[in-house]
C-alpha cells in the first residue's frame, strides 16, 4: 500500500480529509507520518489521535534549517514514504528533502495557478486577492513542487465560481472543499496507475 507523509503547519483539515479517504477506501493509501514546524499544530494532534507517527521538526528543535532539513529526510526514509504532501505547510522545503523526494512532493494551492501564487499568497490572503481583483472564478491547484513558491508542474486544477455575495470566508470554505476532493482524486489516479514521476 502507498505510504503518505503529510507536512502541515496548522489545523490539518486537509490532512483529515486524506485520513478519512484512506479509511473509507476512496484512497488506496495510508498516512504513515505527519511532520509540522509548529509544535501546537492541530495536524499533530489529529495524527496522534489515530495512531499516526507525528513529529515536530523546526528551527526550534534543531540548530539550523539545514539540520532540520536533514532530519525531515531521515524521518521520511525511516517511514518508507512514497509520496510527500504539503498541506498548508508554511515553510519552504530544504534542498535535501527536495532532492531526496524529487517529483514525489505534492503541494495544494487555493487558487488557479499561476494566478495568485508565490510568496505571501496563502490561506485567506489568496481569497482576499481574488475578490479584490474581481475575478469571476477561482479554484484550487494540485502541483509538484520545485525550489520556488507555487511554480512546479501542475497535476490538476478545479474551478470554483466567485459569486457576488462571496466573502473571503465563504470563498475559503468553497475552495477548500473542492481542493480536498481534487487532492484525493488526483492521488488515487497516481496510485492506481503506479505513476513514478
Amino acid at each position: 500500500m502507498t505510504r503518505l507523509a503529510v507536512l502541515a503547519s496548522h489545523e490539518g483539515t486537509t490532512l483529515q480529509a486524506v485520513i478519512d479517504a484512506c479509511d473509507s477506501g476512496r484512497l488506496d493509501a495510508s498516512v504513515a507520518l505527519v511532520i509540522s514546524n509548529n509544535s501546537t499544530a492541530g495536524a499533530l494532534r489529529r495524527a496522534s489521535n489515530v495512531g499516526i507517527s507525528a513529529l515536530h521538526i523546526s528551527r526550534k528543535t534543531h540548530e539550523s534549517e539545514s539540520a532540520a532539513d536533514a532530519t525531515i529526510v531521515a524521518a521520511l526514509h525511516d517511514a518508507a514514504i512514497d509520496w510527500v504532501l504539503l498541506l498548508g505547510y508554511m515553510r519552504k522545503l530544504g534542498p535535501l528533502t527536495n532532492a531526496a523526494f524529487s517529483r514525489r512532493i505534492i503541494n495544494t494551492h487555493p487558487a488557479l495557478l499561476p494566478k495568485f501564487g508565490g510568496k505571501g499568497f496563502f490561506g485567506r490572503r489568496v481569497h482576499e486577492a481574488v475578490l479584490l481583483a474581481e475575478e469571476s472564478e477561482t479554484g484550487a491547484t494540485i502541483h509538484l513542487i520545485d525550489m520556488e513558491y507555487d511554480t512546479g508542474p501542475i497535476l490538476a486544477q478545479v474551478k470554483v465560481p466567485v459569486l457576488a455575495e462571496d466573502t473571503p470566508e465563504t470563498l475559503e470554505l468553497k475552495v477548500k472543499a473542492a481542493e480536498q476532493q481534487l487532492l484525493v482524486e488526483t492521488l488515487q489516479k497516481l496510485i492506481s496507475k503506479g505513476v513514478t514521476l
